[in-house]
């Protein structure tokens, strides 16, 4: 890509002090005469162009993670990034961007979802830095178009670092963060997103790490992101974060040192109106010229390779033709059909389409809400379970009862419910949350816990519609919603047949049905542990990696990561290790043993032997894979020096001899 400094600098020297701060916020000035219009830095793409209107609303992010896809997520990438582009094209015709318009999109959240109770784990791709690391260099990579002579949109990867919940409290909560736990679980995805995927953008938490809030944090902005890892991007706070420094954790004396400690930390562009301070801070001298020279330099190399500057791009073409097309929402389709993963099967799937009368029970059953998750766009058309199904059966096959409230029980509710279920061959019920209750603070409606979940378990008035429906109907195939996992209990042993279904975008409806009914085969995996009770949790303040996750979890969990059944049978072996110098080739023989085609995610996990404070497995390698019944091939993966060390109690990285590790694949 084009080197656009002397471009920058030309226009750099000709501006004034207020000037240049006014570029420094997510609501950036027009300076006519230097050709800079007005720009709104804010704009969100999470799992489709957000809160703009019309677009294609794909799985909410956990779902995609649920895919294991990195070819399905580039796909998705490149499908937001040219509606994105349209939509900026619309309102480039007006010759002003306004908030929500622009290219620069502040996703993905690639925040590790450490435990199920925070309500924006949803947003993530999970819980392990491997995964979330690989999903997030194929969103990014593509998003960005990289390799072309401009961005099509530029990504930012967030937060950063060490958060995770709780959301009450955000604005002054400190993440006390041990340095192996730092570097081993908290930033791998990150760094995987600066040197690979080049991303644009990184941005700064609310929360204060060890200390020292997060977007003033020098050892983070500059020492780590950009000294170690050579960032060439730009760094935006959250959105309010820096206002926090000194209202909220009291870290700075007033607004204008804030601003001071944040851009000479490396903190570029102020998602807010703090930085407006910078005038007064640089005429008190907090700050010199530079430091506000080397910010607009970093914000403005990001328009000028967005093409924001030239009189056309390679993109001017894209019409809002593209916005929620027929292509695009296929697209969905096949994304929510690979995002639902099946945890249950006591035989009775896939269902025969002539199986008789589906009731569609349950406060999911024909929510549109539960389709959309958080940091969503507007679908053109909304396919709930009771939608879907009818499309697939008929709307005389059908019944749709909402059975309960999703906290509280409605005796009236209850009654037609049973009623329906007792006169139909087959129960759906539709569990679980929406993003209406879990999500960001200030966003979700709970304001008990700020967006969080206080408790993992299924609420009890839930329990008791299942409880009633299954009194008068054997053949229960529960449809779970939520952004996380729930610890389904009893609940396990009175259904047929279990879906965890996410927040699967606008097609999930129709996704659903076709996974039910064998149409499309069952492939997704968790991304997550699913925990059999909130008692298996640590305190959700406590940012220690121990006892969390797959990789330190030492309890039983409801069910592992990695987890999802299917309708056929694979089998796979590690065949052979061929050793080359520091390399080692791994082949794995799978084959389809059954008598569907379907798709397999070969895992491959290390195991360190007789460690101590290490993690009991972690996923090294893992690829997805279409089999045909009876079919066989051979998965290959490479691994390196860097595969075989663990990261020491100082956290430094420490190699060590290939032996030294046990190599295995995940079966479920």
């Amino acid at each position: 890509m084009k080197n656009y400094s002397k471009e920058i600098s030309e226009k750099i020297k000709q501006m004034t002090i207020e000037e240049k701060v006014s570029q420094l916020t997510n609501s950036a000035a027009g300076i006519e005469r230097l050709n800079i219009k007005k720009y709104n830095w804010w704009n969100e793409a999470l799992h489709g162009v957000a809160r703009a209107g019309k677009a294609t609303v794909f799985p909410q992010a956990i779902g995609l993670a649920a895919t294991w896809d990195e070819d399905l997520l580039a796909e998705i990438a490149t499908a937001i990034s040219i509606e994105g582009r349209a939509k900026y094209n619309k309102a480039k015709e007006k010759d002003e961007i306004a908030q929500y318009h622009g290219l620069t999109y502040w996703s993905p959240n690639i925040n590790i979802f450490r435990d199920p109770r925070w309500g924006r784990g949803q947003e993530t791709y999970g819980e392990d830095p491997y995964l979330t690391g690989k999903l997030a260099c194929a969103f990014i990579e593509n998003l960005q178009n990289n390799g072309a002579k401009h961005l099509r949109a530029a990504a930012c990867a967030k937060h950063f670092a060490v958060h995770s919940g709780p959301e009450k409290g955000r604005h002054s909560f400190n993440a006390e963060v041990s340095e192996k736990d730092l570097v081993e679980t908290y930033l791998p995805a990150f760094e995987k997103c600066v040197r690979k995927a080049k991303v644009e953008a990184v941005m700064g938490a609310y929360n204060a790490v060890n200390g020292t809030p997060a977007c003033c944090n020098e050892y983070l902005l500059t020492e780590i992101l950009r000294k170690k890892w050579g960032f060439e991007g730009h760094v935006v706070s959250d959105c309010g974060a820096i206002f926090d420094i000194s209202e909220n954790h009291k870290y700075a004396p007033n607004k204008t040192e804030a601003a001071a400690l944040s851009i000479k930390a490396g903190c570029d562009l102020n998602c807010g109106t703090v930085y407006e301070n910078l005038v007064d801070a640089y005429e008190t001298d907090l700050i010199d010229e530079d430091d506000i020279d080397i910010a607009l330099k970093r914000t403005l190399n990001a328009r000028f390779k967005l093409g924001m500057f030239d009189e056309k791009t390679e993109y001017d073409e894209i019409s809002s033709d593209v916005i929620a097309c027929e292509e695009h929402r296929e697209l969905s389709l096949k994304a929510a059909s690979e995002s639902i993963v099946m945890l249950k099967n006591d035989g009775i799937l896939p269902l025969n389409k002539n199986i008789g009368k589906i009731a569609v029970i349950g406060p999911n059953g024909n929510s549109q809400s539960v389709l959309l998750g958080n940091y969503n766009g507007t679908p053109v058309e909304y396919h709930t379970v009771y939608k879907g199904m009818c499309d697939y059966l008929g709307t005389d096959n059908v019944g749709y009862e909402q059975g309960s409230d999703y906290f509280e029980s409605d005796e009236n509710l209850l009654s037609k419910a049973v009623a329906l279920a007792e006169n139909s061959d087959i129960a759906l019920l539709c569990l679980g949350y929406t993003a209406d209750f879990e999500g960001e603070e200030g966003d979700a409606n709970n304001p008990y816990c700020a967006g969080d979940r206080i408790k993992i378990e299924l609420p009890d008035c839930q329990m008791k519609l299942l409880d009633a429906v299954k009194e008068v109907n054997d053949n229960i195939i529960i449809l779970m919603f939520c952004g996380g996992g729930v610890a389904l209990g009893e609940a396990k042993d009175k259904a047929r047949g279990i879906f965890h279904c996410f927040y699967p975008g606008e097609m999930g409806g129709a996704a659903i049905a076709r996974l039910l009914f064998g149409e499309y085969n069952p492939s997704g995996k968790l991304p997550i542990t699913f925990y059999s009770s909130t008692d298996d949790l640590p305190d959700f303040e406590d940012y220690s990696m121990k006892n969390r996750t797959y990789r330190y979890f030492r309890g039983q969990p409801e069910y592992p990561f990695g987890f999802g059944l299917s309708y056929t049978k694979f089998v796979s072996d590690i065949e052979n290790i061929e050793v080359s110098g520091d390399e080692l080739k791994v082949i794995i023989g799978v084959e389809n043993v059954g008598e569907r085609a379907g798709k397999e995610v070969v895992m491959l996990f290390k195991s360190e032997k007789d460690a101590v404070n290490q993690p009991i497995k972690s996923l090294t390698r893992f690829k997805k894979i279409h089999l045909e019944p009876k079919q066989k091939t051979l998965v290959e993966f490479i691994l390196n020096k860097e595969d075989f060390s663990h990261i020491d109690e100082n956290g430094e990285r420490v190699f060590l001899d290939k032996d030294k590790f046990d190599l295995f694949l995940n079966l479920n």
